[in-house]
């Protein structure tokens, strides 16, 4: 067993350098990174999957951030990207984490953090999300995500998304045990601008259906005239699977989710201002007695008679073609010229429709780009590795065929 000492277990004064002061609890019962440490003390551990700072247990308030950190363990060593990058948005929301702890300080209330990279593996995505572990980020390509298949993926979530998440249920499970209904408040960050289009947005509420926390905190906010709060934008706070739809809608219980632009909260006084905002917003919430109700208020994602909602839909359509980009890549036995005599497509097609997409979205992508997407490497660097030159047979099939491609009849 481990023993506690000055309030940080002996597997963190060990294994953690930058172990966190005296009240936070990084690892909890089952965490599979503390028993492998406490199965194997050689092992150097210099990473777990989030941190727990106990609050007053009579605040409803349990305040939530999942893109906390930048961080990746050892392991992974920095995906593969250079350290500019992993100070971007991409790596974590800037600011987000100070303002969840001075906040949870203001409250007196729970908080966890998580203590790894969105990049990692995003744990505000649903298991089957397509976004879940990224290839291609904001126009960077995460070379340490490239070969992620399905089990490194369930790895992942094993150590990282899940702990997280069980975490968050046995706070909330221990809270109504007791008799009290948690207010979730989940704190999040967003660029000053996207894809050359200025945000003029200070802060933004997001919400799905359950209007008990986010409509009052609009309404504050947006008594500030001087502020400008969007409404579910630049974000849509309906998403299957997220923390806010996992523990807030499916639980029925009172939830937000509050974005805050990252240029305002980016140093520690302009978090600070941000977090005693929010607290002064906050704190009359806690004794509403619409607050004090389990109420399910479902989802605008909820299947419709008898069919499934749009945006589930796209979701479950994404991570199918994500699986068969996945399949394709350990399949290096399958030639292209294979997969265009039998079914008309071929690696290729598939990196140009996505090269289409991500133009239609205004996204910057090259055909180098997506290719490595798809190939899970360079495209010249697969063809060194496994392309072999095609028998007859297929060069006489591919040719009777024309080399049509199955949707516009461009050759191979």
């Amino acid at each position: 067993m481990l023993q506690k000492c000055d309030g940080i277990t002996t597997v963190q004064k060990r294994f953690l350098p930058d172990a966190p002061p005296q009240g936070c609890c990084l690892w909890s019962a089952g965490d599979p990174l503390l028993m492998f440490a406490s199965m194997n003390m050689t092992t150097s551990l210099t990473h777990t999957s989030h941190e727990v700072i106990n609050g007053n247990q009579g605040t409803p308030f349990v305040l939530l951030c999942d893109h906390a950190s930048n961080a990746v363990p050892e392991p992974y060593g920095d995906l593969g990207l250079p350290r500019e990058q992993m100070e971007r948005h991409i790596g974590y929301d800037i600011g987000a984490a100070r303002v969840t702890r001075q906040l949870a300080a203001t409250l007196g209330a729970e908080a966890l953090l998580t203590r790894f990279s969105r990049l990692l593996i995003d744990p505000n995505r649903g298991e089957i999300d397509p976004t879940l572990v990224m290839r291609l980020s904001d126009g960077a390509i995460i070379p340490g995500n490239a070969r992620a298949d399905a089990d490194e993926v369930e790895k992942r979530l094993d150590l990282f998304h899940r702990p997280y998440h069980q975490a968050i249920t046995r706070t909330l499970d221990e809270r109504q045990a007791r008799g009290q209904v948690p207010l979730l408040v989940s704190i999040h960050s967003f660029t000053p601008s996207w894809r050359g289009a200025v945000r003029p947005w200070h802060a933004a509420v997001l919400w799905d259906k359950d209007p008990r926390l986010a409509l009052p905190v609009l309404e504050a906010l947006r008594q500030d005239a001087g502020l400008i709060i969007g409404n579910n934008e630049p974000y849509d706070g309906a998403l299957p699977g997220d923390t806010m739809h996992r523990h807030g809608t499916s639980r029925g219980l009172p939830h937000v989710l509050i974005e805050v632009r990252q240029d305002l909260i980016a140093d520690d006084a302009g978090a600070d201002e941000w977090a005693a905002r929010l607290a002064d917003v906050l704190r009359p919430l806690a004794d509403d007695p619409a607050n004090g109700r389990v109420e399910f208020y479902g989802s605008r994602t909820d299947r419709h008679d008898g069919g499934i909602a749009p945006a589930l839909k796209a979701e479950i359509e994404a991570a199918v073609l994500d699986r068969l980009i996945t399949h394709l890549r350990a399949r290096t036995d399958v030639q292209n010229i294979d997969l265009m005599n039998l079914a008309g497509f071929c690696r290729n097609c598939l990196s140009n429709w996505m090269l289409e997409a991500a133009r239609l979205h205004h996204l910057p992508m090259t055909k180098d780009e997506a290719r490595e997407a798809v190939y899970g490497m360079p495209y010249e660097r697969w063809k060194e590795l496994y392309q072999r030159e095609a028998s007859p047979q297929a060069r006489a099939t591919f040719e009777g065929s024309g080399g049509r491609h199955v949707d516009d009849g461009n050759s191979a």
